[in-house]
């Protein structure tokens, strides 16, 4: 199985940290994994986005041009680009935050999580990539949380930014947390 995915917002928004996320929890469930990060040269503010195609074969290319299977759109411009490119019975997670009209996608399902908001209340609106895999979390069972903090606490070991591996997992929490419903 093949799964072609778009993770997409402003710079700064953590999306391309949330691709390779799920990218490394795939390579280390053994799958086939390729990133391809995009981004212009502004990058805070500007548009940032990355594809991700996991597999159980070989990946002939890393592009992610149509036929997307699952688009995490965490602006407006974001899922005007990305979702004409959808394919049918595809998911599109949106941060409702931002994304304050719920998009017209016949043929798809459409989550719409409250991730800035939820960031915010949980001490840090630069989480909001984390509520949102929450949702990924949540519709696709491609992992569990326990395989989110493994990856985060080895992405994180080194880095100055190891205080934020509990205030990520407490934003997945709470953004799963939201979508008990769902």
């Amino acid at each position: 199985m093949t799964t072609r995915m778009v993770f997409s917002g402003f710079g700064g928004q953590g999306v391309l940290t949330l691709g390779e996320v799920v990218a490394a929890i795939a390579m280390e469930k053994g799958r086939n994994v390729t990133w391809i990060p995009s981004y212009g040269a502004e990058m805070r503010g500007g548009t940032a986005n990355c594809a991700v195609i996991v597999s159980d074969r070989v990946i002939g290319s890393p592009l992610v041009l149509s036929d997307i299977d699952i688009l995490c759109a965490m602006n407006g411009p974001s899922l005007d680009k990305f979702l004409p490119k959808m394919k049918s019975g595809g998911l599109v997670l949106t941060n409702s935050s931002i994304v304050t009209e719920r998009p017209e996608a016949p043929g798809l399902e459409v989550l719409e999580i409250d991730a800035t908001n939820i960031a915010v209340r949980v001490g840090n609106p630069r989480v909001a990539n984390m509520v949102m895999l929450a949702g990924f979390i949540k519709k696709t069972e491609m992992f569990s949380l326990e395989d989110v903090t493994a990856v985060l606490q080895q992405r994180f070991a080194k880095s100055r930014s190891k205080d934020m591996v509990p205030l990520n997992v407490r934003a997945i929490k709470e953004g799963m947390e939201g979508l008990a419903a769902f």
